[in-house]
């Protein structure tokens, strides 16, 4: 007696189904290229990190550490490609191989078996045991055997912005209808959220941006910049009616310009900010009537007490007042990418062009590129746990993220007002 043809079919859909499960656990093998997702953190030579991989590898105290993660909890194979005469120590999660590279050829070695316990970022150290030659391998991929899941890693994506990590955004809704003039923000900075080459910006605005640095172990700044209307990676391109133009600064401001993320003008003063305290931002815009706008920087320090201009700028072939008010948190040196910032916001307020201050209705988060595509994963804001500030957090491979586009509502400040200001004495501020 023939099956019925359903019958027959369910049959085949189920033959199916199991070799479709059967595939999707079979391994996998992926390569997380050194180029883009490693890091030297303990440093004893000169070795450095290019798109090929490791170079200048010679001392054992060196440890170069790469960054993946991965979407399921499971035990995971790894391995190294390279080439070289040495012998390396490959560690992850507790458990360790030494592995031998013998070839001027490209070889893949190795075969370190690590239980993942959960689902998120997995780091794994390398350092050199013995070479025979002047340098250790030179490593370009960690290659990684899943059985489930899948690896998020830097590939197939710009290395130096894959390295730096995302850069995360706060932006402030305010009431539509309304002509701002005025953007205030207080700014802290934790002491877990202390890194070297962070910019902890505070006051953007649609043509420029302004908050602080921290650039060397001995320099921090406050930095405020203006671009050009003239598109241009290079300031000497920009014709001189296009260019930016000081109209006065503060004491002991260096102006100059900038480049190579469009171009414009550019002030900074040196101040030693502190983790832990918190600094005020005051941010002006205003049309000056003949088609032009001019921009102006205020900052405070608690150190001080006082407001301190940092600059005044003109920005030409521009009819505007304040909009596209947002704060934002980067890190500038790829070869810091493995290590995490933290910024919090609190008191935002917007003075209107009649004089009316009003606070945001509400903050969105957002990130850059290398968040949206998805070779980083380790970006966050929002509320913090108290709901006492908004935050933003970035690097240094945590685990959680925040939706790109999530709105929050502002905290409850209770008992905060808006900063009282002498408009002509800040008018007066400078030269």
């Amino acid at each position: 007696m023939k099956k019925p043809f359903s019958h027959l079919l369910i049959l085949t859909l189920a033959n199916l189904l199991i070799l479709l499960q059967a595939s999707a656990q079979s391994p996998a093998q992926y390569d997380v290229p050194i180029g883009g997702n490693a890091y030297v953190t303990t440093q004893a030579d000169r070795s450095h990190i290019t798109d090929r991989g490791i170079r200048g590898w010679t001392a054992p105290e060196t440890v170069v550490s790469a960054f993946f993660h991965i979407s399921k909890p499971q035990s995971i194979i790894l391995s190294l490609r390279g080439r070289g005469h040495a012998t390396m120590l490959m560690s992850c999660g507790g458990e360790k191989q030494t592995v031998s590279f013998d070839s001027d050829e490209t070889a893949q070695v190795g075969s370190l078996e690590v239980k993942i316990e959960k689902a998120g970022y997995v780091r794994v150290d390398l350092q050199g045991v013995e070479r025979s030659g002047e340098r250790f391998a030179d490593i370009s991929d960690v290659v990684v055997t899943l059985t489930d899941g899948r690896i998020a890693c830097v590939k197939d994506f710009e290395n130096y912005w894959g390295r730096r990590g995302p850069s995360v955004h706060m932006n402030y809704h305010l009431p539509k209808g309304e002509d701002y003039e005025w953007f205030y923000n207080e700014v802290t900075v934790p002491q877990e959220g202390e890194t070297m080459s962070s910019y902890y910006m505070a006051a953007g605005f649609g043509e420029g941006y302004f908050g602080m640095q921290y650039n060397s172990p001995t320099e921090r700044r406050v930095l405020f910049s203006v671009w050009s209307p003239f598109d241009t990676q290079n300031p000497r391109d920009i014709p001189e009616d296009k260019r930016v133009k000081l109209l006065r600064h503060g004491p002991d401001v260096h102006i100059g310009e900038f480049g190579n993320e469009g171009s414009g003008g550019q002030s900074y003063l040196r101040y030693p900010w502190q983790a832990g305290h918190t600094y005020s931002f005051l941010m002006h815009v205003c049309p000056d009537g003949k088609g032009n706008t001019i921009y102006t920087a205020y900052f405070l320090a608690p150190e001080e007490g006082k407001w301190r201009l940092v600059a005044e700028f003109l920005r030409p072939d521009t009819d505007t007042w304040y909009t596209h008010a947002h704060s934002f948190l980067e890190n500038f040196s790829p070869g810091q990418g493995y290590l995490t910032r933290a910024v919090r916001f609190t008191n935002q307020w917007a003075r209107t062009r009649s004089g009316k201050w009003v606070r945001p209705v509400s903050a969105g988060f957002t990130h850059d590129a290398t968040g949206r595509a998805g070779v980083r994963l380790d970006y966050a804001g929002g509320l913090t746990p108290d709901g006492s500030a908004l935050y933003l957090q970035m690097g240094g491979f945590f685990d959680r993220n925040v939706e790109h586009g999530t709105r929050f509502p502002l905290p409850a400040y209770d008992g905060q007002k808006p900063p009282k200001l002498n408009f002509k004495a800040l008018k007066k501020l400078g030269k």
